[in-house]
């Protein structure tokens, strides 16, 4: 052994801690302290209840949950926030019990809402300072290795978690599998990870499938799919090299198999596709109509399964999917994007972050990210729903700013955003049923059997941020019944 040379024997060091509250005292938190999570296992998650429980039980107050999306599974917290647990959120997604509850005011400070991409550029730029980021881990190994692909709960990829863990003071993997080092494959490396905690569940992963993730069959939903494929058929776009995201719904994923069949007629292969995966989206790449998928989300268990086995199926993080700092995000590389709305208004601005009436049911999400990021920007939606008018003449929560929208289609006829001349006189000579959108506000009213409520107008409960930090919007409390 060369002199000086120190040889030591014994236990090799891990990063596994015996309990969540290990965690605590091991990283020092205090009250105050900012929080993050992710959502990859969606209403499907376990770890955000078992964690803020846990908190509670330690005396902790006033904290700062930091996540990135929030479904009704997570009800529970409403207890913590009445007891002051909870003293703040920032999210870019809010649904079911708790964004009900932000809507009548139970929490003092306004709920703080960003985009997939704004978030990411708040934590990259030092604007959300992170104290504790908890990684929902599928499957981890005693140093810190993670991986979203194996374990009892895979979920796929872990795009969001990527941001947190480059930022946060401390980092705590949260799994119920716990693998021989090195796990495989490996989605967050052991360099990012302080410590392991293992617990019983870390939740389900049949929760991931939230929302519609099959086409829509019925006739109307149809006919709005065929019109905006056609749109895009008739834009210019639709050549070999196009890239294109939609959602999850039943009319974008009809409007990606028309596309599909489009494509396919034409011979055409395209780059990626993006954004949150579907088994749908998977089949387009399986069948050659795209060289990759990029993904920052799966959205069922086939886009987990097909992360696994696709080598250009790739993870991609929120902010190189939607960072507007980055100096060019995978948004700004769409040929097209097909993107859903609550309402949308005669000036084309849409809002997908509270209800009629101003109930909190979501928020941006990547939809501000990828509007403005896309060549061409397509929002589907019928005329009504629930009775209320779709298409109306100011939306009651301004989410994407009319100036990224290009096209909007319904089951009466689709509007083009008077911006692009050029569009609307090839929309025309392809024979579409281009009308203005004032048309189709005045026929949704018609349609309509309940008109929408006035915007509230109690104490602000939470402000919308567009992706580059400005706010765009305000959401006050609602009037109780």
């Amino acid at each position: 052994m060369p002199e000086g040379a120190i040889h030591t024997l014994g236990r090799r060091p891990d990063k596994c801690l015996t309990s969540l509250s290990d965690a605590v005292a091991a990283t020092d938190l205090k009250d105050g302290a900012t929080i993050s999570f992710h959502h990859h296992l969606r209403n499907g998650d376990a770890v955000i209840n078992t964690v803020v429980a846990m908190l509670a039980k330690a005396g902790l107050r006033d904290l700062h949950l930091a996540v990135t999306s929030l479904f009704p599974v997570h009800a529970p917290l409403i207890e913590h926030i009445q007891s002051g647990v909870i003293g703040r959120i920032s999210a870019s997604f809010i649904s079911g019990p708790v964004g009900e509850a932000i809507s009548r005011g139970i929490l003092d400070d306004p709920v703080t809402l960003r985009s997939h991409g704004g978030r990411a550029r708040a934590i990259d730029l030092g604007e959300m300072p992170i104290d504790l980021a908890f990684v929902a881990a599928p499957a981890a190994d005693e140093m810190g290795n993670l991986s979203g692909r194996t374990g009892r709960a895979p979920c796929g990829t872990l795009g969001y978690p990527m941001v947190d863990v480059e930022s946060a003071r401390y980092v705590v993997a949260v799994t119920d599998t716990l693998a021989p080092f090195p796990v495989t494959p490996i989605d967050i490396a052991q360099d990012k990870v302080d410590f392991v905690v293992v617990i019983p569940s870390i939740g389900d992963p049949d929760g991931i499938a939230s929302g519609a993730t099959t086409p829509a069959t019925d006739a109307l939903s149809l006919g709005i799919a065929e019109n905006t494929a056609a749109v895009i058929a008739a834009s210019g776009l639709l050549e070999d090299g196009f890239s294109f995201q939609t959602g999850a719904g039943g009319i974008s994923l009809a409007t990606a198999a028309a596309v599909g069949r489009e494509m396919r007629a034409r011979n055409i292969t395209g780059s990626f596709a993006c954004g949150g995966i579907t088994g749908f989206h998977v089949d387009m790449l399986e069948s050659g109509l795209f060289r990759a998928l990029m993904d920052v989300q799966c959205f069922d268990l086939a886009a987990v399964s097909s992360y696994s086995r696709n080598a250009n199926h790739m993870a991609m993080s929120a902010s190189a999917y939607a960072g507007p700092h980055v100096g060019g995000a995978v948004v700004d590389r769409l040929s097209a994007v097909v993107l859903g709305a609550a309402e949308v208004d005669v000036d084309f601005n849409v809002n997908v972050t509270t209800r009629a009436g101003g109930v909190l049911i979501g928020g941006s999400g990547g939809h501000a990210d990828a509007a403005q990021g896309a060549q061409l920007t397509l929002i589907t939606t019928r005329l009504t729903a629930a009775g209320f008018p779709k298409i109306v003449p100011k939306v009651t929560t301004l989410t994407t700013p009319g100036q990224s929208v290009d096209v909007v289609v319904t089951e009466a006829g689709l509007a083009v955003n008077p911006a692009r001349a050029e569009l609307y006189d090839r929309l025309v000579s392809a024979g579409l049923p281009v009308v203005s959108v004032h048309d189709l506000a005045a026929m949704a009213a018609q349609a309509a059997d309940k008109q929408v409520p006035p915007r509230p107008k109690g104490p602000v409960v939470a402000v919308s941020e567009y992706r580059d930090g400005t706010v765009i919007d305000e959401i006050r409390r609602i009037d109780e019944a």
